[in-house]
């Protein structure tokens, strides 16, 4: 799948930049793709939607989603090293280069605009010579339609998260010069487009779903971000806004309530066929070093007979089936030539700054772990050590951790999100990362691109926790906490915050869960002791309400937009 999207780069882009040249031509054009003669098979499908995915990708190092938000949260510090400047700008919500996120802005149209595309042309297509019956004809149909809808809203709510109101291009001809449509009216597009990917794409319960379509959206996916974006709506416009609604607009001027969104919520919880892993521990890669070693590298992750659910669904070539990630940022193998772009930069940047220990690599030392997370952490609880690297701790394999070797040091690293690495069980390649031995790498630079992991944008402990919020209730909130180890307890709103906390965190979800609660204006009070580069050192960081939780719109594209875009409060 993750190649296809690769070797398909900017297939619309392709057919939108041929079907330009043609209003100059006197003949028909017989030999080149263009709107006119694509999205004529599935082939032409299978090749435009992965345009429409690469659009997730992002060459900067900022615009990517993950990286962004979780510098931006309070748990994770700037770190990196002296030269670091970008990360602790961003951090200290400052803007580092007056296009710190212009590649999500970007990336965003590339998306909205392959997707359009598709909407617009595959309506007219007949696709049942392709197919034995007219019933998996209008499936697919259906699914190709339906994934589109869910991917324009995708991108405009990636966006919007970060910079609120954004210009709503919903066709192939409408003006790129539109101005930036309200909060309101782009929360109401994305509603809109979730809503009809709903009702569009097949009701198929994941486990009847091919492991070739792994990776690919479906209605439980859409169903679970109509709620993250019914969650972020409302709560920003009630505690950010001082607007309070319980109610998501539409574009054709309804609106869902809470009652409608949960019904979507019980149909992907009792229908999609996904499921909590057994194991919170297991969805992550350190789970399965020992295995991939061959020898006990991780003493922690053998007593605790960890195992690996693996990453391609149900039947995955490594693993013992994960069907708890819904949805995913795919990664690949790709070669130095291509940058960094499509390997998991999370990894890298987040790693532990130049320490190479076995099972834990190094990396740039970004998203240092603030100490106050693991200080009130309840140690029964297996997402603490499951989730945060203790440094100097031998059944971690930390031992040998050389301190003061960056700035914001707290003595703790994200453990999601890090390179794992381990010698070569064969005794010829040394110590490499594990996805290189996995994938049997190739690629020239290996330390830098060893970060096939993928990164998880949706998964279902997420839906549990979202309708426990949604409706007052403590049973999926208590169906996390069992999973964890933890005993049932009754809703609230302040336990449901701390479940979030613990089940997400390091997952890019803390920072917009702080914007929407309108606890982003007093999360970032306390002073921490940290070291910089070998000198005690006190981290503070100071919030800025007028930004109102937003990011800076890129002054490029506001020139460019000649003066129509406006710039957003506080920068």
């Amino acid at each position: 799948m993750m190649k296809k999207l690769i070797y398909n780069i900017g297939i619309a882009t392709l057919v939108l930049a041929t079907s330009c040249s043609e209003k100059f031509l006197d003949t028909e054009n017989l030999y080149e793709k263009s709107l006119d003669n694509f999205y004529s098979s599935p082939q032409d499908i299978e090749e435009a939607m992965s345009g429409v995915y690469n659009a997730m990708y992002t060459g900067g190092v900022h615009s990517d989603e993950g990286i962004a938000a979780n510098l931006l949260s309070d748990m994770m510090l700037g770190g990196g090293g002296p030269d670091d400047k970008s990360a602790k700008n961003v951090d200290k919500f400052e803007d580092p280069e007056e296009d710190t996120y212009r590649d999500l802005w970007v990336e965003t149209y590339n998306g909205v605009t392959r997707a359009n595309a598709i909407l617009e042309k595959v309506e007219e297509v007949d696709f049942s010579s392709f197919f034995d019956t007219p019933e998996e004809s209008v499936a697919f149909k259906n699914q190709t339609v339906g994934e589109a809808y869910f991917m324009r809203g995708y991108y405009y709510f990636r966006a919007a998260k970060f910079f609120g109101g954004m210009p709503l291009i919903l066709a192939i001809d409408d003006p790129r010069d539109a101005p930036r449509a309200s909060f309101s009216e782009t929360f109401a597009q994305i509603a809109s487009d979730f809503k009809l990917a709903i009702e569009t794409m097949p009701s198929i319960n994941f486990n009847d779903i091919p492991t070739s379509s792994y990776g690919h959206a479906n209605k439980w996916v859409a169903e679970a971000y109509l709620a993250k974006a019914y969650l972020f709506y409302t709560g920003y416009m009630t505690n950010m806004e001082g607007q309070s609604t319980s109610d998501l607009p539409l574009a054709d001027g309804g609106s869902l309530s809470k009652s409608n969104v949960l019904a979507y919520l019980d149909d992907c919880i009792n229908n999609s066929g996904y499921d909590l892993a057994t194991d919170f521990r297991n969805l992550w890669p350190y789970s399965y070093v020992n295995q991939s070693a061959g020898t006990t590298v991780l003493p922690w992750a053998e007593t605790e007979g960890l195992a690996w659910v693996g990453q391609d669904g149900h039947s995955p070539t490594f693993g013992t089936g994960n069907k708890e990630t819904m949805f995913a940022l795919r990664y690949s193998t790709t070669s130095w030539g291509e940058g960094q772009k499509y390997n998991n930069r999370m990894p890298l940047f987040m790693g532990i700054r130049d320490n190479s220990m076995v099972p834990f690599g190094q990396g740039w030392g970004w998203g240092t772990v603030n100490p106050k997370l693991w200080n009130q952490w309840d140690d029964s609880d297996k997402r603490k050590v499951g989730s945060i690297i203790e440094l100097g701790n031998a059944d971690q394999g930390t031992a040998g951790y050389e301190a003061d070797k960056g700035d914001h040091e707290t003595g703790f690293f994200n453990k999601k999100y890090t390179t794992v690495q381990h010698p070569d069980p064969d005794g010829v390649d040394g110590v490499k990362g594990m996805f290189y031995f996995l994938y049997d790498m190739n690629n020239g630079d290996p330390m830098q691109l060893w970060a096939a992991q993928d990164y998880i944008l949706m998964r279902f402990a997420d839906v549990l926790l979202m309708h426990s919020e949604i409706s007052g209730t403590a049973t999926g909130m208590n169906r996390v906490r069992v999973r964890a180890g933890l005993g049932e307890i009754g809703y609230s709103l302040e336990a449901l915050k701390e479940e979030r906390l613990h089940e997400l965190a390091f997952e890019g979800i803390r920072w917009f869960d702080l914007v929407r609660w309108g606890d982003v204006n007093t999360a970032f009070d306390d002073a921490i002791n940290v070291r910089n580069s070998g000198i005690d050192a006190v981290y503070k960081v100071t919030y800025r309400p007028e930004t109102k939780g937003l990011v800076p719109v890129p002054e490029t594209e506001i020139r460019l937009s000649g003066g129509v875009y406006s710039q957003n409060p506080g920068w």
